[in-house]
């Protein structure tokens, strides 16, 4: 079979002839791969950047994908580590971790979204009791992650949901997809009432604009839940200790290890059937496995998903 393979962290996959996968444990299954996305999380992993990296080479990435299991049904599969991922014709699957798809899926879409938008889903699901009527500020609404936060946190209730980016033209698209205003960082203080973030930045974007919302907010001594998620802007940020003190203010994360897997899992059905009704907008663009070389390398707005 066919698959992309890295041989070093420092340099991108390349195209070629690789061994047939071999399912050896009870819940293993060997797949056709339909359609895998090339995610920030797969390229963080791939160059040791992410927390979950297991630094091994040689390494097929691709962390999901939508595959065709030994029966002929669709399923959206999420990997363990493994040497072995997605980004190849055939892969090995624990179908534990995996979900069937509803009837008419495009595993193109499927594959585009599912990773970006279950970072704001199982955040506001799993790691916060959000309620129907409170206030989110996705800070990093222009990617795709980010993108996607703001059309969940409008699913499931939110009263306002605030984008807020750097990108003002990506901004201005916001709206048609629930923002009720989109703000740049210089205008953080505006967002200073709501009652949950959603951080893709972190970084010093996030430490610089903390202290001037959390002293902006109309009663302090409201509470204020800032999730982070994602790091594209830095691992650290210089936090200010008054941030923690001048306000009621709850720093957590969402990902990997602070969410179980079966707490991931569950939630992925009710995800795959919003995308599979239109209730998500998915910006997505297919490229053949083959080009996976350039494809590595290639800025883009929307989610590049490689397929055979």
């Amino acid at each position: 079979m066919h698959a992309a393979v890295l041989m070093s962290h420092d340099t991108p996959p390349v195209y070629g002839e690789h061994p047939e996968p071999v399912a050896a444990g009870e819940h293993e299954m060997v797949v056709q791969v339909l359609a895998a996305g090339l995610h920030h999380l797969t390229r963080a992993k791939a160059n040791r950047s992410h927390y979950s990296s297991t630094g091994s080479f040689p390494l097929v990435p691709g962390v999901d994908g939508v595959v065709r299991d030994t029966t002929g049904r669709l399923r959206y599969a999420v990997l363990d580590d493994t040497t072995l991922g997605t980004f190849a014709d055939r892969t090995v699957i624990d179908v534990r971790r995996s979900v069937l798809l509803p009837e008419g899926s495009d595993p193109v879409r499927i594959a585009a979204a599912m990773n970006p938008g279950m970072s704001a889903w199982v955040a506001l699901r799993r790691r916060f009791a959000f309620q129907e009527g409170q206030r989110v500020l996705v800070l990093g609404a222009t990617g795709s992650a980010g993108r996607m936060a703001v059309q969940i946190a409008k699913r499931f209730g939110a009263a306002q949901v605030v984008a807020a980016g750097r990108d003002t033209a990506r901004l201005k698209t916001l709206p048609g997809l629930g923002a009720d205003q989109v703000i740049t960082f210089d205008e953080i203080t505006a967002a200073a009432d709501v009652d949950v973030v959603l951080d893709f930045v972190w970084g010093t974007p996030t430490a610089e604009a903390m202290l001037p919302l959390l002293t902006a907010r109309t009663d302090r001594s409201a509470p204020l839940t800032w999730i982070q998620i994602g790091s594209i802007a830095g691992e650290t940020a210089p936090i200010p200790s008054a941030a923690l003190r001048a306000a009621r203010l709850h720093i957590l994360g969402s990902g990997i290890g602070s969410v179980p897997p079966r707490d991931f899992i569950a939630e992925l059905p009710e995800l795959a059937a919003a995308v599979t009704e239109g209730a998500l907008d998915v910006q997505a663009r297919a490229v053949p496995l083959a080009r996976i070389t350039q494809a590595w390398t290639s800025p883009s707005s929307e989610r590049l998903v490689l397929v055979p």
